[in-house]
């Protein structure tokens, strides 16, 4: 083969290469993050009979079930001053109908149920499965404000709370 014809040959092939090793380098430079995963908000925690619950150790979610725009918000703004941990807040599903306040749990014992029913003066307490994470309030049209509670409670019997996740 003459020298000329392996030279242009050469530098085909090396051309070839860099176009697809570019392409392939274009491609990845272009590609967008991986999404980050949402940390959960709270995670479960054991609490003996006779332990100290506190505030800071309780995650809450405040759920607007009344027509007063941004009370969940405000509800949740005064349990984080009081020391709880925010879980989520927005509105009910429509159509659900609370006069005042609720908590709707699937333990009514559990010392971080309490707690939060300490601070919130007529709170009722509704056995019910939930899919929000942490204690679940509720506040209706008739709800006035959270109150001055506790700074703990004492756990009756061994429980599981939702704990903040550390971050």
């Amino acid at each position: 083969m003459l020298t000329g014809a392996r030279t242009l040959l050469t530098l085909a092939v090396v051309a070839l290469l860099v176009v697809v090793i570019g392409g392939w380098g274009w491609a990845m430079l272009t590609k967008p993050f991986p999404k980050k995963a949402d940390a959960p908000v709270c995670s479960s925690a054991s609490v003996q009979a006779g332990d100290h619950v506190f505030p800071a150790q309780v995650t809450v979610t405040v759920l607007n079930a009344s027509r007063r725009e941004g009370l969940a918000g405000r509800t949740m703004t005064a349990l984080k001053d009081g020391g709880f941990a925010t879980g989520r807040s927005g509105n009910a599903a429509s159509g659900t109908k609370v006069g005042s306040v609720q908590i709707w749990t699937d333990n009514p014992n559990s010392p971080a149920v309490r707690l939060v029913a300490a601070w919130l003066p007529g709170a009722k307490v509704v056995r019910r499965t939930v899919a929000e994470p942490g204690v679940v309030v509720v506040v209706g049209d008739k709800f006035g404000a959270v109150g001055t509670g506790p700074k703990s409670i004492t756990a009756s019997a061994n429980a599981t709370i939702c704990s903040p996740t550390l971050s």
